[in-house]
């Protein structure tokens, strides 16, 4: 027997590695200098710790440490990413391309352009959640400043075509920035390889605290330029001013080093598992559907919808397994409309109500994954048998 309540919602947050608090402890206290102050050793010692956590962090997504800035999360770093580039820009003439089914940092940023004036182009998917890079090519103009499509969707898991998107956007001169949150630590990142331009982490989804995260701004060829956000000081060479998290770096750079490190075997165990979750259920169930590629997917994601149950009884069912309907950030603000990154993909609305995101982690056993599938299946059925419709067809 497992024990109880299983968490499932990986995607959500993380829980911090205890390693992770163990590098951050010393900083709240014994080591809890600026790490701007230049002239005594508490600074120096704050200053050195940031210095390596900045290493650690661009080792995970293969940078150079002086591409890499702290901010306090994904969130602001996609602010910063977007909002800066269009600030950055001489002229009003600037067209932003992205994807409808982006992060609410992403999309609300784009909306806010727009109501300054801004040109921007909402990409659909295709049903597997993918984009297509000939609509991008399509989408492209002459005023195109700036493409941002994330790395891996917080919903449905899919993993977008980055390198072939880089290829297209370094072809007509346009900066391409990348929400990786949900990618870092899952599966392999090179920046170099990838060929991208910004590229925005956060450390709470690999196993790190909350309230810090980082930017990727490639420094060469080209070098990209940004206006701040936050003024004041000038801290991270001007990009992000206000005094450091020190532990929350620290924490950060600890995570990024054992993400690095446990890569290749967490990738096939939580793959295996995943696997197991969705055979188990869908040898019991008929009328479950996978949202979005399987092949191309983070492997600790399973997004599913379940025919004919209603999707408010489903998650409340289902009270001692920690799942989520949609991204988090959605749920927080109690939205009853359905996820629309599923209402993107053409799932109808019935059934997208009726989806749960299945986020599996670190700590996952094949026990939890066993007792999440005979709980769900139970439950589905039992709410099929309290339908008046027992009908499976689409």
């Amino acid at each position: 027997m497992p024990s109880l309540p299983i968490y499932m919602d990986h995607h959500s947050t993380t829980p911090t590695d205890p390693r992770v608090v163990e590098a951050m402890l010393p900083f709240f206290s014994k080591h809890f200098g600026n790490a701007a102050s230049r002239h005594h050793s508490f600074g120096w010692y704050a200053r050195d710790a940031v210095k390596a956590s900045r290493r650690q962090v661009a080792d995970l997504i293969g940078a150079d440490p002086r591409e890499i800035f702290f901010t306090s999360g994904a969130t602001e770093s996609n602010n910063l990413a977007i909002k800066g580039v269009v600030a950055s820009c001489p002229h009003r003439q600037f067209h932003v391309v992205t994807m409808s089914t982006e992060h609410h940092s992403v999309i609300d940023s784009c909306r806010r352009l727009e109501r300054d004036g801004i040109s921007v182009t909402y990409l659909n998917p295709k049903s597997d959640g993918l984009l297509d890079v000939s609509e991008l090519e399509r989408s492209l103009r002459p005023d195109t400043r700036l493409v941002t499509v994330m790395l891996a969707n917080n919903e449905i898991g899919v993993l977008q075509p980055i390198a072939d998107i880089a290829r297209l956007t370094r072809n007509h001169g346009v900066v391409l920035h990348c929400d990786a949150a949900q990618a870092a630590g899952k599966v392999p990142i090179d920046v170099g390889a990838l060929e991208v331009d910004l590229l925005s982490l956060t450390a709470h989804k690999i196993y790190g605290p909350k309230g810090i995260g980082a930017l990727y701004i490639r420094r060469r060829r080209p070098r990209i330029q940004l206006e701040p956000m936050v003024d004041g000081g000038g801290h991270e060479q001007g990009y992000r001013s206000g005094t450091l998290n020190v532990p929350g770096v620290v924490g950060f750079g600890a995570a990024s080093k054992l993400c690095l490190d446990r890569m290749p075997s967490e990738m096939l165990e939580t793959r295996a598992l995943r696997d197991r979750l969705l055979a188990g259920l869908t040898n019991r169930l008929d009328g479950v559907t996978v949202n979005g590629s399987m092949a191309e997917r983070l492997p600790h994601n399973l997004n599913l919808s379940f025919a004919h149950v209603e999707g408010e009884s489903l998650l409340l069912g289902i009270d001692d397994i920690a799942v989520s309907s949609g991204a988090a950030c959605t749920t927080a603000n109690a939205n009853p409309e359905p996820s629309h990154v599923l209402t993107a993909i053409g799932v109808p609305d019935r059934l997208a109500t009726a989806s749960i995101r299945f986020g599996l982690g670190r700590s996952t056993t094949e026990a939890d994954v066993d007792y999440v599938v005979n709980k769900v299946s139970s439950l589905v059925e039992r709410l099929r048998s309290m339908s008046r419709n027992h009908s499976y067809c689409p």
